[in-house]
């Protein structure tokens, strides 16, 4: 299999991983930055060069698109698939699970458990707008951060409001959650790829903080997801376009709700928790879907 990795750095751990596990099972395999990418798109055909060199040939794609280029990252994958490349995540599923408020739309329409989640505009609503959900705590949350960035706890009203007030001063697109307490500021990262969870960790927040995520000091461990949590975790990243998907849950008293779906899951936190090859069964799963889409299409093109 010729494979593209989709990554601005090739040092960084996922992709470090992902290119031993492609090399490992005897793939080609290369690291393209998206943003050196450029593309000629015409009804005669879609064209693709790198550095001033042509980009063709290519069975699969890994997007690794950070949150700062998902608007040209998703652009450039795009057009590896209108190129004939397989990609475990597809550019319009990537950019669905970036935008929370219409990650959370969908998995709503679908049964899928949430925190209760409220979004408005006008500063006149601010008021109605928090009595829809609920007393204090409440969770406010920037619409396109990532990593815990931009991700706050309020504990009185007035703090809610002023929170609000000072994000819409600063025009950025944001939502408000309910906290959900018994959690004890502990989540699960399910590792999702196809329809399996291949490896999960708890994670759980440092002193002092409610964000368990370890780009904030949180630590993780090993876990047995139980089936209701697989479950979820499979069906909200089905359900998204997600081939491969870290999906974050927290166990409350309804059952497993949903935090985020992230379509590019770092591999070093899980690995290192779980000592689980992630990156290999990424690999595996990619060339075999690969695979499988180019015996289609040859059959499509010998009907």
């Amino acid at each position: 299999m010729k494979l593209a990795i989709l990554s601005r750095n090739s040092k960084l751990y996922s992709t470090r991983r992902l290119v031993e596990a492609a090399r490992t099972r005897g793939h080609s395999v290369r690291v393209l930055d998206p943003l050196r990418c450029y593309m000629r798109i015409s009804s005669a055909g879609f064209d693709m060069r790198y550095k001033g060199k042509p980009v063709a040939g290519y069975d699969a794609v890994v997007p690794r698109i950070g949150a700062s280029i998902t608007r040209y990252g998703c652009a450039v994958l795009r057009q590896f698939e209108l190129m004939g490349s397989y990609s475990p995540n597809s550019a319009s599923a990537i950019a669905r699970a970036r935008d929370k408020l219409r990650c959370h739309q969908v998995l709503a329409a679908r049964g899928i458990g949430l925190p209760v989640t409220v979004f408005g505009d006008n500063p006149d609503d601010t008021g109605d707008l928090l009595a829809l959900l609920g007393p204090p705590p409440h969770v406010i949350k920037l619409n396109e951060g990532t990593q815990g960035a931009g991700v706050m706890l309020t504990e009185k009203p007035s703090a809610s409001r002023a929170t609000i007030e000072t994000l819409r001063g600063l025009y950025a697109n944001f939502l408000v959650q309910e906290f959900i307490a018994e959690a004890k500021g502990a989540d699960l990262r399910c590792f999702v790829v196809g329809d399996q969870v291949v490896a999960a960790m708890r994670r759980v927040a440092p002193p002092g903080d409610f964000r368990s995520n370890l780009h904030r000091g949180g630590t993780a461990k090993p876990v047995r997801a139980t089936k209701a949590e697989v479950a979820t975790a499979v069906h909200a990243a089905k359900i998204l376009g997600l081939g491969v998907a870290g999906v974050d849950l927290i166990r409350s008293t309804r059952g497993p709700l949903v935090l985020e779906v992230n379509s590019s899951p770092g591999l070093e936190g899980i690995e290192d928790a779980t000592g689980i090859d992630v990156a290999g069964v990424v690999i595996e799963h990619i060339a075999h879907r690969a695979q499988a889409q180019q015996a289609c299409n040859i059959e499509l093109t010998d009907s």
